[in-house]
């Protein structure tokens, strides 16, 4: 069955903010790169592929529904921050909004009956809870350690290991 048009428009709408936030956490490593802090620069370069995945997996949803995929275009990113306090106290705004942006489009997806559509976008929801209880985690650690000196340093550390795991693909649609 084709995709509902209010759903389809609110999606692509979804898409594009799904493609900001990848801008927006690139440009979160480069600042984080460029202060000698490759960790924090590796874990928001990790955010940025996780965004580019969501993206992907809600453009391959609405082409699998015979739907029209319709990209705006992305509007600029700041490029500057304080902090690192700064930077995740922004990140964790971010995540709200884009909790808030997950939660229209399945209230869309519900009031069209498109029950599809409202079933994807539980992953959604889901992964937005895990991503803001990350982000708040990080905001916690940072205001035990400080902005210098050796806690920064073994967060950086503990913040090289993650790894990008494509979570889009373990089976859930």
């Amino acid at each position: 069955m084709k995709i509902n048009k209010n759903v389809e428009e609110i999606l692509n709408k979804q898409i594009t903010a799904e493609l900001w936030s990848a801008y927006l956490y690139l440009s979160m490593s480069a600042w984080c790169e460029t202060k000698g802090l490759k960790g924090f620069a590796n874990w928001m370069r990790i955010q940025f592929q996780e965004e580019t995945t969501h993206a992907l997996k809600i453009y391959d949803y609405v082409l699998s529904r015979s739907g029209e995929i319709k990209l705006a275009p992305i509007t600029e990113v700041e490029n500057s921050w304080n902090n690192l306090l700064h930077v995740f106290e922004e990140t964790y705004k971010h995540e709200c909004l884009v909790t808030d942006m997950i939660a229209k489009c399945y209230e869309v997806a519900v009031s069209e009956k498109d029950h599809a559509t409202a079933s994807m976008l539980q992953w959604f929801i889901n992964e937005q809870t895990e991503e803001e209880s990350n982000v708040l985690e990080i905001i916690d650690q940072l205001k035990l350690v400080g902005e210098k000196g050796e806690g920064i340093y073994l967060l950086d550390k503990e913040l090289a290991t993650r790894v990008f795991v494509d979570a889009t693909q373990n089976g859930a649609n």
